[in-house]
């Protein structure tokens, strides 16, 4: 990628990349702890609803004093967004309503974005993507979450000629999580409540982990990115074993897909690919069957359809890639370009009219990733704002919720951009 060198050239013309970071979480903590060893780049401010939790999430990275100091730590991202010395917005928040805005402000404001929260990528990141390109700008999916590495792979295989039948991850999953709330998710987890709490672990975005809204976000990311299709019953998260996703998926017809680490009697898959991401792909002729087999790679039965795996992401460690691939290359880590993929927020239970739904990782609703065109003729209402809004009228249990089900308020910003992307970027 020749990152480095490109980084070290940049230093030297004309100084470093300044980095306005929104969000201190996890994913916004494992960038800050390599900010000090990857000279060139410079972290101009941190955006935080709490700018003392951005202090001590730099203190807890290893940060010394100075560098602190010398780092502006404020509750206004607006602000932040406007500095000069701002070149790369970071958006780490995990709320689709907050990214969104985030994103639209340094997209007006000429700065790059890359967009961590992949909960407002799947809700609208298709409009934010060709908003950024009519401004000159680059929006991009972040490098180490899996999304941005799954694009990595699915690229990697069309550019060195083959056709890919299938791209995705692993998971930890079992049918029964989709009913899984935030009291009871822990006992997956093999976590006493007490145990999480002294972890300072959130149940909900744990719970969405493992009800399989996660992965639905996700995949639609992909989906909108790269052009491959979304299964039209949703995601199967059939067990696998990595050396087996060839023979499991080689029949596929280019498609996002989601793998258990978990057989379905609960029993671990031996060699899974829980943390990793993948791609499957066929040979072109036979000449490179034959090859696929010559350097053992690991394929079907027929020997024509073959599956490259990472079994690990580094998530917030690996940031910096993006941030360099905006400022030095003008490219994204990955970016939708249509509206290909959806997730529906669908009934955990039968919940009653009047009932104000709790939204992602909640007790109520988990995401469902369907086709967009799916999720248009039925009006499907998004996960991401499936929260603090009140049902209009009873949905049984396993029902995709609806915009006839709720009340939201017609003049919500959020909404209304949702429904210029539907306009917009659907196929």
């Amino acid at each position: 990628m020749n990152f480095s060198r490109l980084l070290a050239r940049r230093l030297e013309a004309k100084g470093p990349i300044g980095v306005g970071l929104i969000g201190a979480g996890k994913f916004g903590s494992m960038f800050l702890s390599q900010v000090p060893g990857t000279p060139g780049i410079t972290v101009a401010g941190i955006a935080d609803l709490v700018p003392e939790r951005a202090r001590a999430a730099c203190r807890a990275v290893g940060w010394d004093e100075a560098r602190i100091g010398a780092t502006l730590l404020t509750d206004d991202a607006q602000a932040l967004i406007g500095r000069p010395e701002v070149e790369v917005v970071v958006e780490a928040t995990g709320h689709p309503a907050a990214g969104i805005a985030h994103a639209r402000a340094a997209i007006e404001a000429g700065k790059h974005i890359v967009m961590v929260n992949v909960e407002a990528d799947a809700l609208a990141g298709p409009l934010l993507a060709r908003e950024a390109e009519t401004a000159g700008v680059v929006y991009s999916l972040a490098y180490g979450d899996q999304p941005a590495l799954i694009c990595e792979l699915v690229d990697w295989a069309r550019a060195a000629g083959f056709s890919v039948l299938a791209a995705g991850k692993g998971t930890k999953y079992l049918p029964a999580y989709h009913a899984s709330t935030p009291e009871t998710v822990w006992e997956h987890y093999g976590l006493t409540p007490e145990q999480a709490a002294r972890g300072g672990m959130n149940p909900k975005m744990f719970n969405s982990f493992l009800d399989g809204t996660k992965s639905a976000i996700e995949m639609a990311a992909v989906a909108n990115a790269t052009g491959l299709g979304v299964p039209e019953g949703g995601l199967a998260f059939p067990p696998a074993a990595a050396p087996e996703l060839a023979a499991l998926l080689g029949g596929a017809d280019g498609v996002v897909e989601v793998v258990s680490s978990l057989h379905r009697n609960g029993e671990p898959v031996a060699n899974d690919l829980r943390w990793g991401v993948y791609v499957v792909f066929a040979a072109p002729n036979a000449y490179t069957a034959r090859c696929f087999g010559e350097y053992g790679i690991a394929t079907d039965a027929s020997g024509t359809r073959a599956a490259l795996w990472r079994p690990f992401h580094l998530i917030g460690l690996e940031l910096g890639i993006s941030v360099l691939s905006a400022a030095l290359r003008a490219e994204p880590t990955g970016a939708p370009d249509a509206f290909r993929g959806d997730v529906v927020a669908t009934a955990k239970r039968a919940l009653p009219a009047g009932a104000v739904l709790d939204g992602e990782g909640g007790a109520m609703v988990w995401g469902k990733l369907m086709p967009a065109a799916a999720s248009l003729a039925i009006g499907g209402l998004p996960i991401g704002l499936a929260g603090g809004v009140a049902l209009r009228r009873a949905v049984p249990a396993g029902q995709a919720v609806t915009w006839d089900d709720i009340a939201l308020d017609p003049a919500d910003a959020t909404y209304r951009y949702r429904r210029r992307m539907e306009q917009a970027c659907a196929l």
